[in-house]
């Protein structure tokens, strides 16, 4: 797929400062280690490098034309554009050399800070029960038409992304459900998509080393809406959505509203939870009807409701709808079960913020015959005030909620373990004293697994799909349902029993 550099700047305000509009385009690049000869090459200011000092590689590599936020030399058959900002612009060239496949096929987008995978999970099935093609973009991974492909982002890069949605209208994918972080948001990364569809699902502080408070925070996720195409699908009973319904509403824009506590389209009542299961009615201006669906917790059941909610906007019937939740056999990572016996639960989920983590205890809960013990660490970029207040709520809710918390770290990255652990306990410690702590996250999963008494239920937060481990600045394999069976297995030899947590 080759352009002219003329065609491509379509719809963008620019200074052309040396070259040819005439140059032929054949590929588009970010990173100058995957430019190539006929490239054109983006320079984006990040946060850690600036892209603009990569552009004599970039050049070396093959790169024709660069687009750039500054005045800068370059040698001659270079074309130099200079742009007011690289990113919005690296969008519509995208969007350009690909000819606006989102256009193609119905891209809905769902924000909010958690049950975003879930919810996309959840809306696959029901469509692909229904036999239509569908496409994921989100934290777990991209996936077009049954191809799992790989990406970096929760919301890749608006070249990435142009080009996954090119991808899904060569293989006629008919739907794409994307998670839409705060970050692509506020990055113009969706910059150019064009949304048939827009979900709110909640807000909770997460993100604030990046946002400066919640306001904000509140307003990038608020760009995702109105959907330039059919429908605003927002959760009634969370305050933020019932801002946001509110300020839709003024705007004359289609919305469709969910929830169990206040009144909405699209509701649950009769509510039985278990601990492999939710039953409820589903109630929806089309009919009700009971439904049984495998995820427990009522978080998950917030993630039926968000994806009924688009399902019945969209048109699909009400049987299509249960059928879809209740095939739902569960998420990678969410709420998954890694070990289970007559006598001991292991649960693996990606909770990592204070309301994600306080909810996944709150499930575990409704069925645990005897404690929860509770392994986590917590991530948050850069070490300032943020960072230490995220880290102190989130050992509070654990030592308020679990019965017994074991801290570790997650991805410390280029961080101090043994700083983050010592934020997380100064949390738990405000709530119990029954904890422990181990800077190795393997040892402190066997640790947990060791001092576990039958009936216990130990639930493992913060990692959830990923299969590998952050250290400085090494990646390591890290595959945590591995090491549970291990260490279960070494339990089983070395005592032939399972110990008190006193004993530990």
């Amino acid at each position: 797929m080759n352009k002219t550099l003329g065609e491509l700047l379509t719809g963008i305000s620019y200074e052309l400062l040396q070259g040819s509009l005439t140059t032929t385009i054949k590929s588009i690049a970010y990173d100058s280690r995957k430019v190539n000869k006929g490239t054109l090459f983006v320079a984006i200011p990040g946060f850690t490098s600036d892209g603009h000092n990569y552009i004599p590689q970039a050049v070396s590599s093959g790169a024709i034309c660069v687009i750039t936020e500054r005045r800068i030399n370059a040698e001659p058959g270079v074309t130099i554009i200079l742009v007011e900002s690289s990113r919005e612009a690296m969008a519509v060239l995208a969007a350009n050399f690909y000819d606006h496949p989102s256009k193609k096929c119905k891209v809905i987008g769902i924000t909010g800070t958690n049950g975003k995978t879930t919810s996309i999970y959840i809306l696959k099935s029901i469509y692909e029960s229904a036999g239509h093609k569908v496409a994921l973009i989100g934290t777990i991974g991209a996936s077009i038409a049954g191809e799992d492909i790989q990406i970096n982002n929760t919301t890749p890069e608006s070249t990435d992304l142009q080009y996954l949605y090119s991808e899904m209208v060569k293989k006629k994918a008919e739907y794409c459900f994307i998670e839409v972080s705060s970050h692509a948001l506020s990055l113009q990364r969706v910059h150019q998509t064009f949304f048939s569809g827009a979900i709110f699902t909640n807000l909770s502080p997460d993100h604030l080393e990046f946002h400066k408070d919640m306001e904000d925070y509140f307003q990038a996720k608020k760009k995702l809406f109105p959907a330039k195409g059919k429908c605003n699908i927002i959760n009634n009973d969370d305050p933020y959505g019932r801002m946001l319904i509110r300020e839709l509403l003024e705007k004359k824009s289609n919305v469709i509203t969910y929830g169990i506590q206040n009144v909405s389209d699209v509701m649950a009542s009769d509510i039985g939870y278990f601990y492999n299961k939710t039953v409820f009615t589903l109630q929806t201006p089309i009919g009700s009807k009971r439904v049984t669906c495998k995820l427990p917790g009522d978080y998950n059941l917030y993630n039926c409701l968000t994806a009924a909610a688009w399902a019945f906007a969209d048109g699909r019937s009400l049987e299509e709808i249960v059928f879809g939740i209740e095939h739902v056999e569960g998420v990678k990572g969410r709420f998954e079960t890694a070990y289970e016996d007559e006598e001991l639960r292991v649960i693996i989920d990606f909770a990592h913020t204070e309301e994600g983590l306080k909810k996944v205890i709150s499930a575990v809960r409704e069925f645990a015959g005897g404690n929860i013990i509770l392994v986590f660490g917590v991530y948050v970029a850069g070490s300032g005030e943020n960072g230490q207040y995220k880290r102190y709520n989130m050992g509070k809710i654990a030592g308020e909620y679990a019965d017994y918390v074991v801290i570790t770290s997650d991805n410390p990255k280029d961080q101090d373990p043994v700083m983050i652990i010592d934020q997380i306990t100064k949390g738990v410690k405000q709530e119990t004293n029954a904890y422990q702590s181990y800077v190795d996250r393997k040892e402190a999963i066997e640790k947990a697994i060791a001092i576990a008494s039958p009936g216990d239920v130990i639930l493992i937060t913060g990692k959830g799909h990923e299969t590998s481990q952050v250290i400085g600045g090494k990646e390591v394999p890290f595959n945590e349902k591995e090491i549970v069976l291990s260490a279960i297995d070494k339990v089983k030899l070395n005592s032939g029993r399972v110990l008190n947590p006193s004993e530990g």
